[in-house]
């Protein structure tokens, strides 16, 4: 409620206070702490994500300029450079991960009625994998190859409203398809992924526990061919096939039939094949799923652009970690403020206005909604003379 509040202490409304504090106790977040809390870190590590900051020191100065407006937005210790840099570096990156996590449950019940472009019942969820690339110099706790270093960012998107329902940092040598281990597969739910994660021995665990799979076939993979489904080539589905694998080891993985789905892409014009273990639906809807799969390289290409996860603020695992997910978490509350307020607005469009306006005393919905952004014409000459005739 706008009681002549600024605009940040408005959108932190949105955040679930009980279940921060339960994340900073559980990992014991304020132990031993005297002013700087981990609400106080939390805020202004937020701020630095919403208003790009580029240092600890960019972050310093600007708050310390609204210094007056500090403790009506919730923080009450001051601001130092030190005191945020030895937060970020000592402070277990758990508590944010585990706050996190809270707010994408919110989300995604907000979320569950989104269209994404099919119109199926299912959950559908993509499943993909992004490398932050690190100077070996600065991060070696993170070493990649020889003079490279790097962590990975494995994402399982759920695809209605693009919320990011697992997330998983890693180091960058760790190879995607590991992370299907780490998934506990949703009864009834469609994975949608790419040939790195063709592991048939996985993927029957995700068939044992009744979830559905889309993934592109590599090209050495071998099979047998058990009948033909009729199709319209018209629509660029050039063969729908149920298959049983020959290969000695993939036979023993995964014993059971399987479907395959070739179909051609108009737009990049490469043939497409597809295994899947969903019978039921059409060919044309099984490639459609995976052209939804794009969706998620879409929000690892729009968080790179519009929150700081590729230059850090610190140079410590706990560090990175801890600004990955309050830049998740800036992330997810947008989504949830978006939603709950009704904003026809883009999350790219709310996040610039948000940029400029943080502590002005408006109504936050007024400052998102009343924007006017039509260009005056006027027949008049305004055009300043540089120099007198």
């Amino acid at each position: 409620m706008y009681q002549g509040r600024t605009v940040l202490s408005q959108v932190l409304d949105f955040l679930p206070m009980h279940q921060f504090r339960q994340c900073v106790s559980r990992y014991g977040g304020n132990k031993g702490v005297r002013t700087f809390t981990c609400l106080d870190q939390f805020i202004c590590m937020a701020f630095a994500q919403l208003t790009y900051r580029e240092s600890l020191r960019d972050i310093q100065c600007c708050l310390r300029a609204m210094r007056e407006k500090l403790y009506h937005i919730g923080i009450r210790g001051n601001i130092s450079r030190s005191t945020l840099a030895d937060a970020n570096e000592k402070r277990d990156w758990r508590i944010y991960r585990d706050f996190a996590l809270q707010l994408i449950e919110q989300a995604r019940q907000l979320y569950a009625d989104e269209n994404f472009g099919l119109e199926l019942k299912e959950t559908v969820y993509a499943l993909d994998a992004s490398t932050i690339d690190l100077c070996l110099s600065v991060f070696p706790w993170a070493k990649f190859r020889t003079t490279k270093a790097g962590i990975k960012l494995h994402t399982l998107l759920d695809l209605r409203g693009n919320i990011p329902s697992f997330i998983d940092i890693t180091d960058a040598k760790v190879h995607d398809v590991n992370i299907l281990d780490k998934l506990i597969p949703e009864t009834g739910s469609i994975y949608v992924m790419d040939r790195a994660y063709l592991d048939f021995e996985r993927l029957y665990g995700m068939h044992q526990s009744l979830a559905y799979f889309v993934i592109r076939k590599k090209t050495n993979a071998r099979f047998r061919r058990l009948y033909s489904s009729k199709v319209d080539k018209s629509t660029g589905i050039k063969c729908d096939q149920i298959i049983l694998l020959t290969g000695f080891y993939t036979k023993k993985a995964y014993p059971e039939k399987l479907r395959r789905v070739k179909y051609f892409d108009i737009e990049t014009g490469k043939n497409l094949n597809f295994f899947t273990n969903q019978f039921m639906f059409p060919a044309l809807t099984i490639a459609d799923l995976y052209r939804c799969r794009w969706q998620v390289e879409i929000f690892f290409k729009w968080i790179k652009q519009h929150l700081r996860i590729k230059a850090f603020y610190g140079t410590s695992e706990n560090a990175v970690k801890t600004q990955i997910w309050v830049a998740i978490s800036v992330y997810v509350l947008v989504a949830i403020m978006k939603k709950r307020m009704q904003i026809d607005l883009s999350l790219y469009t709310i996040l610039q206005i948000l940029s400029i306006s943080l502590f002005e005393k408006k109504p936050v919905l007024q400052v998102l909604t009343q924007g006017d952004y039509r260009n005056q014409i006027t027949n008049n000459n305004i055009q300043l003379k540089l120099f007198d005739n």
